[in-house]
C-alpha cells in the first residue's frame, strides 16, 4: 500500500488532474503574525477553497480545528518548518513537526523550508534530506520551499543561481520545488529547463503590481503552478481573486470527459481580467 501512497496523494494536488497546482500558503501565522482572526479563519479557508485553490499549506495544529467538509475538494499540506520575525536569525528554519504526526493528520503532502545561502543551510539541508527519507517510507509527497537567502547571497533572482536551487530540492528527494522567481520573468524559463522535478512559483510580484499577468508570465515560462499567500489572503475578495489565479494554472485545460473548463467549474475558472488591486 505505501508503495502506491504517493502517486496517489501526489494526484490529489491538482483539482482537475493536469499536474498543474495553485496553492495557498497560511504558514505565516508562525513566521510573521495572525492571517486572520479566530473567528474568520475557517471562512477564509471556504473563500479558497470555493476559488477554486488546489491546496492549502498550514502548520499542524491548524489542521485539528479544521471542519472536516472544508479540505473534500482541496489538497492538505502540513508545513514541518518554522521560524519567527523576532528570531536573532530570520533565516534559520528549524523542523517542528515530522511525517508520521502529518500522516495521522490526514495530509496530502508535506512541505520543508530551505534557505540556501544562510548562517544554518548545513543544518537545513540535513533536515530536509531526513524528512524526504520518512516521505517515502510513508509514502507521502514531499514540497521543497527551497530560496536563495542570507548573507551569502547577492542576487537572489539570479537565473543560475535558482537552477542551482531547484537541483538540490530534487537531489535531495523532494517531489516539487517552490522556489524564488527569476528577473526578468521570462528568464525563469531557464531555471525550469534545468530542474528534474516540477517547479512551483512563489508569492506574487515584489513591486505590488498586477497579480494575474505575474502568473501569467511564470505559466508561460514553463512554471507547473503558483503558491501564493499574502496577497490572496490580505485581499478583500479571496474568493474571485483564487477563482482567476486558477484560471491561469489550469487554463485550456480540460479535466477527464472532455469538458472545458469553464463548462466544468463556472465559478473557480472564470476568464481572465486583468488588474487585480
Amino acid at each position: 500500500m505505501l508503495k502506491t501512497g504517493k502517486p496517489l496523494r501526489l494526484r490529489r494536488l491538482s483539482l482537475v488532474g493536469d499536474d498543474r497546482h495553485l496553492l495557498i500558503p497560511l504558514d505565516h501565522s508562525v513566521s510573521d503574525g495572525p492571517v486572520a482572526p479566530p473567528g474568520q479563519w475557517e471562512d477564509l479557508l471556504r473563500a479558497l477553497v470555493a476559488g477554486g485553490a488546489d491546496g492549502i499549506i498550514v502548520h499542524k495544529g491548524r489542521v485539528r480545528n479544521l471542519s472536516s467538509d472544508i479540505l473534500k475538494s482541496c489538497a492538505l499540506v502540513v508545513h514541518l518548518s518554522a521560524s519567527t520575525a523576532c528570531s536573532a536569525d530570520v533565516d534559520a528554519k528549524v523542523l517542528v513537526g515530522d511525517v508520521e504526526e502529518a500522516v495521522a493528520l490526514g495530509a496530502d503532502a508535506v512541505s520543508v523550508h530551505v534557505n540556501v545561502g544562510s548562517d544554518t543551510e548545513g543544518r537545513q539541508l540535513a533536515d530536509l534530506g531526513a524528512v524526504a527519507r520518512s516521505c517515502d517510507t510513508w509514502g507521502m509527497p514531499l514540497i521543497a520551499m527551497v530560496y536563495p537567502r542570507g548573507p551569502r547571497i547577492d542576487n537572489p533572482h539570479d537565473p543560475a543561481l535558482l537552477a542551482h536551487i531547484v537541483n538540490v530540492a530534487a537531489d535531495l528527494g523532494a517531489d516539487l520545488v517552490k522556489t524564488s522567481v527569476a528577473l526578468p520573468l521570462d528568464r525563469m524559463a531557464e531555471v525550469v529547463a534545468h530542474s528534474p522535478i516540477p517547479v512551483l512559483a512563489a508569492g506574487g510580484p515584489p513591486d505590488g503590481s498586477d497579480l494575474i499577468a505575474y502568473g501569467t508570465a511564470l505559466m508561460a515560462a514553463g512554471c507547473r503552478g503558483l503558491a501564493v499567500g499574502r496577497r490572496v489572503f490580505s485581499s478583500p475578495s479571496p474568493t474571485a481573486l483564487v477563482s482567476r489565479l486558477a484560471a491561469v494554472v489550469h487554463a485550456q485545460t480540460s479535466p477527464p470527459g472532455g469538458m472545458s473548463m469553464t463548462d466544468s467549474h463556472p465559478t473557480h475558472y472564470s476568464t481572465i481580467v486583468a488588474g487585480v488591486a
